[in-house]
């Protein structure tokens, strides 16, 4: 019989980078007698320095969402397929045939209701 080979358990290092520490607090009635100052680390003064530029750049963020937005719709604009010259009349034709029929019947409607009222009244 085959046996399968079993997967090595050990975790990988991970680089110092995304090392983090987790803080476990359980609920308790006693608040914690003083607050523990965060370590300054040249990491902490990279992220601060990162955080003025998302600033920055969180000003100009409306317009950089025009501008895609802008870009996506004039590339669905390239996508869809114009009707020719010949199509374009033939269906503003028929545009034109659907008014001219219901402006006939609805003519032709206040016509009748105006007749049937003068009937009533008088």
């Amino acid at each position: 019989m085959a046996t399968k080979a079993k997967k090595s358990t050990k975790k990988k290092a991970t680089p110092a980078k995304t090392v983090s520490t987790v803080t476990r607090i359980k609920a308790s009635d006693s608040a914690p007698s003083k607050p523990v100052a965060p370590a300054v680390t040249p990491q902490t003064k990279a992220r601060t320095k990162r955080a003025s530029a998302v600033s920055a750049k969180s000003v100009f963020a409306p317009l950089i969402a025009a501008g895609t937005y802008f870009k996506g719709a004039w590339y669905e604009l390239r996508q869809v397929s114009w009707p020719n010259r010949k199509e374009t009349w033939s269906l503003t034709a028929a545009v034109m045939i659907f008014s001219a029929f219901f402006i006939v019947l609805i003519v032709l409607l206040d016509a009748l209701f105006k007749y049937l009222f003068e009937l009533i009244l008088k």
